[in-house]
């Protein structure tokens, strides 16, 4: 199995800028603290002039782009073959039209734009600001402490650093470091995964704590992951309190009002999701699925994590009908979704405050993440707001687009049953044509 894989374009034009100051760091505020600058530029009252055109807002009078619908017609014929199984659902937000369906119901398999159902199901049931606390608590023997992994996979160095500080201002003398993954039920590999996908990089086993996601010899990227992401998360600590034993807990390893004697907290969830939209993280996908699923009150589970993600949806207003998911990473190839759900998740987000840190999460054609080798020469480029969904003859692309008509467009490209890169070029080239909507000829 191959991988699963601001605001708009002038925020993440920004934000492009933002990022290269940051890198250069020390170096060019020392370079540079001598320059001296004239009078900004100030536009003069009653001028008209206006430098900047905002996108049309939701609810504006303007019409859409009239030969829009005929264009991405074109676009789908010409791409017939490459595309083969192909759905595709485009909303004009500015308007609240539908632009555009092609078939927009046929339940087919997404891949990683599963994941934005997944992050819509999160931010409706915890809040941006959630966040995960992992405790380490007295074991029941003297000596042995036991860290209760909460389901926080992104554990760095740094929280084993703050972790081991607070032990060490605890009074306890520290020989065993145990694990406690009773958080999670359920298998660690999930029906339809390959487990060739660990080494890959692109899985670990499913367990409630990981450093960096449980990657060997990197923080980021997809190098290769633990096949034992729990016990590492132990070994780290008793290396850093100078325990000579780790391991994993048993149940009477500590008790359940055991003293706490340490802490840490994960990121935000909005952090989070960045991070899983970005790079399409399938462990962080996993873990925020089974955060979702305690919230409900479901079973630790994928199984519980899938329910819970839609059910939340259609408690929402979402028409989840035909939808079935095995995973919230979108790793199993058994998953089925709506490209007109997928729409109208980033639709909703388009229009309504509560799903809005969604969009922010998405990376920027040409830009970043899963999309900065895309669009290269396309007309898409950084306007293109989208998460990418790859599988084995499996390519989608959902996201939104301010056209050049400044009308923002949403949409939701889905095709199945092709190879990879004809299926990219032509869901590319119909997002390029929601950018180029209204241009003068």
């Amino acid at each position: 199995m191959s991988k699963s894989r601001m605001w708009w374009a002038s925020i993440a034009g920004a934000a492009v800028v933002v990022i290269g100051v940051i890198s250069a760091g020390t170096y060019v505020q020392v370079q540079y603290s001598g320059l001296q600058y004239g009078e900004p530029y100030r536009l003069p009252a009653g001028s008209g002039q206006q430098l900047v055109v905002p996108a049309a807002a939701p609810g504006s009078e303007a019409t859409s782009d009239p030969d829009l619908p005929e264009a991405l017609d074109a676009l789908a014929a010409q791409h017939a073959g490459a595309l083969a199984r192909f759905g595709g659902h485009v909303t004009d937000v500015s308007t609240g039209e539908t632009v555009w369906d092609h078939s927009a119901d046929q339940a087919l398999r997404p891949a990683s734009s599963t994941k934005v159902l997944t992050a819509a199901a999160a931010i409706l049931s915890l809040g941006p600001d959630d966040r995960i606390e992992t405790q380490v608590v007295a074991g029941a023997e003297p000596g042995t402490v036991v860290i209760r992994a909460a389901g926080d996979v992104g554990l760095t160095k740094e929280s084993i650093a703050d972790l081991a500080e607070q032990l060490g201002g605890s009074g306890q003398e520290i020989d065993r470091v145990l694990v406690d993954t009773s958080a999670w039920l359920g298998e660690t590999l999930l029906p339809g995964w390959d487990a060739a996908d660990i080494d890959a990089g692109f899985i670990a086993p499913m367990e409630p704590a990981m450093l960096y996601g449980a990657r060997l010899g990197a923080t980021t990227g997809d190098v290769p992951r633990s096949h034992t992401p729990a016990k590492d998360v132990a070994a780290a600590l008793a290396q850093a309190v100078g325990a000579s034993s780790s391991g994993t807990a048993r149940a009477d390893d500590a008790p359940a009002d055991a003293q706490v004697l340490a802490r840490t907290s994960s990121d935000t969830l909005v952090q989070r999701l960045h991070t899983m939209m970005l790079h399409s993280d399938n462990i962080m996908a996993e873990a925020i699925g089974r955060e979702i699923a305690t919230s409900r009150g479901k079973a630790p589970t994928a199984e519980g994590a899938t329910a819970a993600t839609l059910e939340i949806l259609s408690q929402h207003g979402f028409d989840t009908s035909g939808v079935s998911i095995h995973d919230n990473s979108g790793l199993s190839p058994e998953n089925r979704i709506t490209p007109k759900l997928l729409d109208a998740i980033i639709a909703r987000a388009a229009t309504e405050r509560e799903l809005r840190d969604l969009l922010g999460a998405l990376p920027v054609a040409g830009g970043e993440g899963t999309l900065q080798n895309r669009y290269v020469k396309a007309a898409g480029r950084g306007f293109v707001r989208a998460k990418t969904g790859t599988l084995t003859e499996t390519s989608a692309l959902v996201g939104t687009v301010t056209g050049e008509n400044n009308h923002i467009y949403t949409f939701a490209f889905m095709s199945n049953g092709a190879e990879i890169t004809g299926q990219r070029a032509g869901v590319d080239a119909l997002a390029s044509a929601l950018r180029e909507a209204g241009a003068e000829d």
